[in-house]
């Protein structure tokens, strides 16, 4: 049975440890110790995500969650509101994104264990680096991995509340190569970077096309003192989009666009990335995924609610690599805020839901 003061406690303990992206290792050895504790065969992968396993019977079940927070996120001191919620005291984020989702995997496994429940075989895999570009789950060990269904416990809100359909994402990096020279001596020896830079930004995807298609020039940086012709430019950003084909269409007019300015500035070299971040899903009726967890919230009581999001997460990296994967909320809110708070009913709701997907 779901132990309510474990729960809470597990996350108090966990969010008490500071995770920010790129700075996962206490964490890390927290959750496989923790994990190996309950019995699990735990262990690091290459890129440092925790991946462990419990044998059981039948089809296997991957529960995944990320062990990073965004900043502000060190020294987080959870504080109560009412008998129910937990807060940030405002001077940090709480990190129920996503410490909430692995709390909800170690007592959902701890559950099992005290009940002597039969399970199907449960593999846990926790990345790193979720916030910061879904790193983990991009160089996690895949050959670790037999589960073709996954639980991912990483959106806001009920368990009811599924990420249904994600977008499609891809990214660039454009580098901009002139030539430096004294700004105010001979600034016609100059090739300026900045300047082509500008006029490949001009071009780039930005704002919102249409409801389902975006886009972003995030970064821009080049030069190294005022006086001076820059000979260098980076320019970084992103497209998304929910229909595949209207991210295609967006990628081949900025590559096009870029070799034109390209091809005004011969003096000048510009070498451009363009690449697939994601690939985006769009949850159907005949879906694993769906098959697998419907028929639990439904059980329990709970109205299946899936609906488009404009992120991606480690499902979307998942079903990449062929794991149908289905992105469930765990009571949280206000996510990568100084307002983040944890709604605890809602968190048992989604320890409840998990449980029944792992029981047999």
């Amino acid at each position: 049975m779901i132990n309510r003061d474990r729960i809470v406690r597990t996350f108090l303990d966990l969010v008490a440890i500071d995770s920010p992206s790129g700075d996962e290792d206490a964490i890390a050895a927290e959750l496989e110790r923790r994990l190996r504790a309950l019995g699990l065969d735990a262990t690091q992968d290459a890129a440092g995500n925790v991946l462990a396993r419990r044998v059981g019977r039948g089809e296997p079940i991957l529960l995944s969650a990320h062990m990073d927070t965004v900043e502000p996120g060190r020294g987080i001191k959870p504080v109560w509101d009412g008998d129910d919620i937990i807060r940030s005291d405002g001077t940090t984020i709480l990190g129920a994104d996503n410490k909430a989702g692995c709390a909800v995997i170690l007592e959902v496994i701890q559950s099992a264990i005290e009940d002597g429940a039969e399970t199907r075989t449960i593999e846990v895999a926790i990345s790193r680096g979720e916030e910061v570009g879904l790193l983990g789950a991009t160089k996690m060990d895949y050959s670790r991995i037999t589960a073709r269904v996954a639980i991912v416990i990483d959106s806001g809100g009920p368990p009811s509340s599924i990420q249904g359909q994600a977008p499609y994402h891809s990214t660039y990096d454009i580098e901009v190569h002139g030539r430096s020279a004294h700004a105010g001596l001979e600034p016609e020896k100059g090739v300026p970077a900045i300047s082509i830079a500008a006029e490949i930004i001009v071009g780039l995807p930005q704002g919102r096309f249409d409801a389902e298609t975006t886009g972003n020039v995030g970064k821009v940086q080049g030069g190294l003192v005022r006086n001076a012709v820059p000979d260098y430019a980076l320019i970084q950003g992103e497209m998304r989009s929910m229909v595949e084909e209207k991210l295609e269409t967006l990628m081949t007019n900025a590559k096009k666009h870029v070799d034109e300015v390209a091809g005004a500035h011969p003096d000048a070299r510009i070498d451009a990335k363009f690449g697939q971040a994601y690939p985006g899903y769009s949850l159907t009726p005949d879906d694993p995924a769906v098959n697998l967890l419907f028929p639990v919230l439904e059980r329990l009581g709970y109205r299946p609610d899936p609906h488009p999001v404009g992120g991606g997460t480690d499902g979307n990296v998942f079903r990449g690599h062929g794991i149908a994967s289905v992105v469930i909320g765990r009571g949280g809110y206000n996510q990568h805020t100084r307002d983040e708070y944890l709604v605890i009913p809602e968190m048992l709701q989604c320890a409840a839901v998990v449980e029944g997907c792992v029981r047999l």
